[in-house]
């Protein structure tokens, strides 16, 4: 199953990003810079023992004593030369009284025919303070721009971004049903101005296609009412003449149901259709659990499938009062349909959820196909396959939830109404 990445606005997710970037360059700069800069600080600091090196050399060819002044330099006449080297190390210094990092060169010569060891220093720790304060400078001066340059960048983006964010909120105001297209802002960038184009022409084709459909609906369902009930006439004066074979007579009864199955098909498939393209517009306050109360009383007289009905609460939701009774009907229709003969139906109301269950011999087999178009887990209930359908469109319409589980022997749907 693909995880749900969790969304972000625009701005934020630009901002993040410039974050992430600028952070990172701004911890390899410093870090360069901190290895390029000691690079240098080193460089400098052999320079200069090497300078003072040459400097006892020029003193000792023209023939001075030698002598020292520790810890800068040291001079000792030796028996050998010896080799080159420089190192770090750490010495006591009597001016400052404690002990100190210095760099030490090493270094061995041959003047006027006598052998000499030159040892020179320099301080490290004034070179670290240096190399110290300048990354330190470094990192206010960047950080101080970054600080800058972000919050211009942000305030730029969001004048920059800020015609396409108004356009949104303009297309979620898109209406179908409506001839006012959408107040779509101009503005200097060509991008948007092209987008803004894109979505005026696909959005009036769709209004156009949707009319259309709907238009095609209604003339296709108004067409078929009319010989569908000059059928049913001219079936029911054949059943009702004298002339009819038993045979006959079993075959035109047949037709007569196959014709009020395509009847109320014909009424259900507009329905979801309007339900689809959301023409039903009118809230009104409906009384659930009196409705509901209404329909079993509806069904007792032309059911012989017990229903028990009970109620602790007053389901009030607001919707229109043509789907409340589409889905209470539905609901309690398609119990009795796929309910055994000697099963009882409970309907309750409690909270804001309404339960209908009724007996079954084992759990559906698809549930995952249940609110499908002309879905039947058995083809022993003769149905349109549509009653579910609709009652799952009514509830997604208004946004209410619709459950389904099987337990102790029951089919059980819940509806968990706003």
């Amino acid at each position: 199953m693909k995880k749900n990445t969790k969304e972000v606005r625009l701005i934020r997710k630009a901002s993040q990003g410039f974050l992430l970037t600028s952070a990172f360059l701004m911890v390899i700069s410093t870090v360069a810079l901190y290895f390029y800069v000691k690079q240098l600080m080193q460089r400098e600091v052999e320079e200069e023992l090497y300078s003072t090196r040459a400097r006892v050399e020029s003193s000792l060819r023209i023939n001075k004593p030698p002598y020292s002044l520790s810890p800068v330099f040291e001079v000792e006449q030796v028996a050998q030369l010896g080799n080159e080297k420089v190192k770090d190390t750490i010495i006591y210094d009597p001016s400052q009284d404690e002990m100190e990092e210095f760099r030490e060169l090493i270094s061995y010569k041959s003047i006027n025919g006598n052998y000499y060891r030159i040892t020179v220093r320099n301080l490290i720790v004034e070179s670290e303070d240096i190399l110290i304060a300048i990354i330190l400078s470094y990192m206010f001066i960047i950080l101080l721009v970054f600080l800058i340059q972000f919050y211009f960048n942000r305030a730029k983006n969001k004048k920059l971004w800020d015609p396409f964010f108004r356009n949104l909120e303009a297309m979620k105001t898109f209406s179908l049903s409506s001839d006012t297209p959408i107040p779509l802002e101009k503005s200097g960038i060509l991008e948007f101005n092209e987008l803004n184009k894109e979505v005026t022409i696909l959005t009036d084709k769709v209004r156009t296609d949707y009319k259309n459909l709907k238009q095609f609906t209604e003339d296709v369902s108004h067409e078929l009412q009319t010989p569908l009930a000059i059928i049913q006439a001219k079936i029911e004066n054949f059943i009702n003449g004298d002339t009819l074979t038993e045979i006959q007579f079993d075959q035109l009864t047949s037709i007569q149901k196959d014709i009020q199955r395509l009847t109320q098909m014909n009424k259900r498939l507009t329905l979801l259709t309007k339900i689809e393209n959301k023409q039903f517009v009118n809230l009104n306050q409906v009384n659930i659990t009196g409705l509901i109360e209404e329909t079993v009383q509806n069904f007792h007289e032309i059911s012989s499938t017990e229903i028990e009905f009970s109620h602790r609460d007053k389901i009030r939701v607001k919707m229109d009062v043509h789907l409340a009774e589409v889905l209470c009907n539905n609901l309690i229709s398609n119990a009795i349909k796929y309910s055994p003969q000697e099963g009882k139906i409970k309907v309750s109301a409690k909270g804001n959820s309404l339960t209908v269950s009724n007996k079954g011999a084992k759990a559906l087999e698809h549930p995952e196909l249940l609110y499908s178009r002309f879905y039947r887990e058995s083809e022993a209930a003769k149905s349109t396959g549509l009653g579910l359908a609709i009652v799952k469109r009514i509830c997604d319409y208004y946004g209410f939830k619709i459950g389904y589980h099987f337990e102790e022997g029951n089919h059980i749907f819940s509806i968990t109404f706003k």
